[in-house]
């Protein structure tokens, strides 16, 4: 139900092609400013603690696995599961869309000079959205 951008990658993984971790922590540093500075994202932003930091490091973490680097979260938390771990936060439709127009403004701001081309942030999107979308927990 999760499946990640590598299933379906080229030979070289996404997690290289985006610049390793360079390239993983400068897109959750991009998605987290703008989650944290834009007004349009502040349903979004009010789920989350007051401060970012762990947020940014597990986002940071997990996205290096799951692009095809070294899997960080795993090795600190075990298994993703992530649809467990979100769900004590309340997560609708406008948190889910939220956070798919930031991680998408994330991706089109570093644009292809960092790896994200038109065809690398069409894949991620898709397979963000049906994780996303399985993420929710409440109505609304």
């Amino acid at each position: 139900m999760t499946e990640s951008v590598q299933e379906t990658a080229p030979a070289t993984p996404p997690f290289q092609l985006l610049g390793g971790e360079a390239g993983i922590r400068a897109l959750v540093d991009r998605f987290y400013d703008l989650m944290d500075l834009e007004p349009a994202f502040a349903g979004l932003r009010a789920v989350h603690p007051t401060t970012l930091e762990g947020s940014r490091d597990k986002l940071f973490w997990f996205l290096c696995g799951w692009l095809g680097g070294p899997n960080h979260y795993i090795e600190r938390f075990g298994h993703p599961m992530l649809r467990a771990r979100h769900l004590p936060y309340p997560i609708g439709v406008s948190e889910r869309d939220q956070w798919l127009t930031c991680m998408g403004l994330a991706m089109a701001e570093l644009g292809e000079s960092a790896g994200f081309s038109e065809p690398m942030r069409e894949r991620m999107m898709g397979a963000f959205a049906g994780t996303a979308d399985w993420m929710r927990n409440k109505t609304g």
